[in-house]
């Protein structure tokens, strides 16, 4: 079974245990702050917004993308992409980054489809593969399927790390009716984390750091593969 996260980690999390610190809209530790103006700056900023780009910080991956099974602290969702598209005379062009929403602003699922590929060309044919650190909440769900239904020159896989409220009956029929509209969902595997940690994650210029698997990576893809078939069988 996957275990707990027990430490705090990267991107501020805490330990479940412990009362959450006092926080801004930003989600920044202002508990230790003496300064009253910066108190007051952190306080007033405006929510997280949805942030795009190429390669994600190594912290993020490695706090955001751990497949445990409670995720203390993960209160964003990081979507990693890849678009194939294609064209009736078989030329095919890809493009990669990632998305990451802070849950204030529209999910990162919603900001894909607004902001990565807002229109669809039916001339043309989509196949895009999601990388997620957990999967789609019920209303990520049905946008996805929404956008599925009007758009039949999409083919969208979706790999996640871990299963987003897997027990919720809401979730657990939203996660079926992606499967029956046709959207592939399966679970991270150890060298789906890997793939990313090489094509998603900051590196050292001119060096590259080989991806370091974290102990119950296996474990714990296995139980979150588990649950994901009895949900949609």
């Amino acid at each position: 079974m996957a275990q707990k996260e027990e430490a705090a980690g990267a991107a501020g999390a805490t330990a479940a245990a412990e009362p959450a610190a006092p926080t801004s809209q930003n989600g920044e530790d202002v508990e230790n702050l003496d300064d009253p103006e910066k108190l007051k700056e952190l306080i007033e900023l405006p929510p997280f917004e949805i942030v795009t780009g190429e390669r994600l910080p190594v912290n993020y991956f490695k706090f955001q993308f751990r497949n445990v099974e409670y995720s203390s602290g993960r209160n964003k969702t990081f979507l990693c992409y890849v678009v194939e598209t294609q064209a009736k005379g078989g030329q095919v062009q890809a493009t990669r980054g990632y998305l990451e929403d802070e849950h204030a602003t529209n999910h990162a699922e919603e900001a894909f489809f607004n902001t990565i590929l807002p229109s669809f060309d039916p001339a043309l044919r989509y196949n895009v593969t999601w990388y997620v650190s957990s999967s789609p909440c019920a209303a990520c769900a049905d946008r996805i399927l929404r956008t599925l239904g009007k758009t039949k020159n999409l083919r969208l896989l979706i790999l996640v790390g871990r299963l987003f409220m897997w027990e919720e009956p809401e979730v657990q029929a939203a996660l079926r009716k992606l499967k029956e509209a046709g959207c592939r969902l399966r679970i991270m595997k150890p060298q789906d984390f890997e793939y990313v940690w090489q094509n998603f994650v900051e590196q050292e210029e001119g060096e590259s750091k080989a991806f370091e698997p974290w102990g119950d990576i296996q474990e714990n893809f296995l139980y979150y593969e588990e649950k994901l078939a009895d949900i949609l069988k």
